[in-house]
């Protein structure tokens, strides 16, 4: 959904920089592209109609800023007013807090609470989990076996129905900890039963935080979802998940920010580590192609050290197959190379998928190849001759072709750091985010 939705507004985005006159015409054409790409996202039609106008009146009637041209001024006002059809950010704060877990069954929600789990454990905090499913056979054996693996004491009751006695001895159990979340039981519906128990939780708990977790694939439905559950117990974020396996992520992330609640993360992914926290800004940003340098930063201080990679010497043309190893190993800890790359302001340059076609197996054949290079090997991939192939997958237990794929891969690599450190094209997003350095 993101990779169709990021790719509609690029589209539209690049045929206005390169308009050599931004006049009515060219705002009509801008503004009917993106009527379509946020129609096709599933976006409510009234709230499209009410951006674009807002847009095409801005554009018209608004003086650019001194130093900015027309173009880059109405590609700034597109920009401001996709971000606030999001909605605000949700402040997450790094502190003591207890979390109230809510969702329909099916939403994702159970590993959600894991993956929660996870995100503040690697913030540093102590965290715990209680399984207050007792609608879901099966909810206790998911949630325990997904806090096991990040090694997050999880406390429930198999084969006890009464969910407000769980919560009250689960809450005795865990008291030392700084993060505690509560894992609640979802049903097809929103039946009376169940809000009534989410009420009695809420104020047993006196919980902090109360998110709902929401499938993307429910579309702009989730508006009700979201308005049904706040006035039961005033939600005060939401988490949408599966945002990865549906084109109707657009309508969710639309709806739920009309009803004020607030969107706190986005789920794209099947692992623990697949949560990400929702910054409208950044969300914008990336779906442009202007990179979300703030997420990058943040994962990589939580992943990485700075001797683990020198980007900056990458990015300067430095880089040998040494570097690249150094590479592999740091954005194994990041996440996936395509969500990573993902954060980096590349504008409008398009890079190769097979620059992102790496799997994590691959990955570790790869540096088994590279441990059985010299160092020159290593420092100057162009003296590697057939004959030193031949001797490099002898002593790494591979074959010669793959030897050669990994510097056919490294130099799509090589190809992909220039042509990141160049841009491409009229229009350079990056020069324009200089400018909008005032907003």
């Amino acid at each position: 959904m993101l990779d169709r939705f990021g790719t509609g507004l690029k589209d539209a985005v690049k045929k206005l920089a390169g308009k050599s006159v931004i006049d009515k015409a060219a705002v009509d054409e801008l503004v009917r592209d993106l009527q379509r790409v946020l129609i096709q996202s599933d976006v409510n039609v009234k709230l499209v109609m009410e951006l674009t106008t807002t847009i095409k009146k801005r554009s018209l009637e608004e003086e650019p800023p001194k130093g900015m041209g027309a173009r880059e001024h109405v590609l700034r006002i597109v920009y401001e007013e996709l971000v606030h059809l999001m909605g605000e950010e949700v402040d997450v704060r790094l502190e003591s807090q207890t979390i109230l877990m809510a969702g329909l069954q099916g939403s994702g929600k159970t590993t959600t609470t894991g993956k929660l789990a996870r995100y503040f454990q690697r913030k540093g905090l102590r965290v715990g989990v209680i399984c207050a499913d007792v609608f879901r056979p099966g909810a206790y054996d998911q949630l325990t076996t997904l806090c096991q693996k990040v090694n997050v004491p999880c406390y429930g009751e198999p084969g006890e129905t009464d969910a407000v006695g769980i919560v009250t001895r689960g809450m005795e159990e865990l008291a030392g900890t700084e993060v505690l979340i509560i894992d609640t039981q979802g049903r097809h519906a929103l039946e009376d039963e169940l809000i009534e128990e989410i009420i009695a939780l809420n104020e047993l708990s006196s919980a902090t935080h109360r998110w709902l977790v929401i499938d993307a694939a429910l579309g702009q439905q989730a508006r009700e979802q979201a308005r049904r559950f706040h006035e039961a117990i005033d939600i005060d974020g939401v988490i949408i998940t599966k945002m990865d396996g549906t084109a109707k992520g657009g309508g969710a992330l639309s709806a739920v920010a009309e009803t004020g609640s607030g969107i706190v993360f986005v789920g794209s992914g099947e692992t623990i580590e697949d949560l990400e926290r929702f910054d409208p800004d950044g969300f914008i940003s990336r779906l442009l192609g202007m990179g979300d340098l703030r997420a990058l930063i943040e994962r990589a201080e939580e992943a990485i050290s700075p001797e683990d990679v020198d980007v900056n010497a990458m990015l300067k043309g430095k880089f040998t197959l040494r570097d690249m190893y150094k590479q592999l190993e740091a954005l194994k800890k990041m996440g996936p190379l395509k969500q990573v790359m993902g954060m980096l302001p590349l504008g409008n340059v398009d890079l190769p998928q097979d620059a992102f076609d790496v799997t994590s197996v691959k990955m570790d054949r790869f540096k088994y190849i590279m441990d059985s290079m010299t160092s020159e090997e290593l420092d100057n991939p162009g003296v590697i001759s057939g004959s030193r192939i031949q001797r490099i997958s002898m002593g790494s237990g591979t074959s010669p072709d793959e030897v050669r794929e990994l510097i056919k891969y490294y130099k799509t690599m090589q190809r992909t750091l220039k042509t990141m450190r160049g841009g491409q094209g009229k229009f350079n997003m990056q020069r324009m985010m200089k400018k909008f350095g005032g907003m």
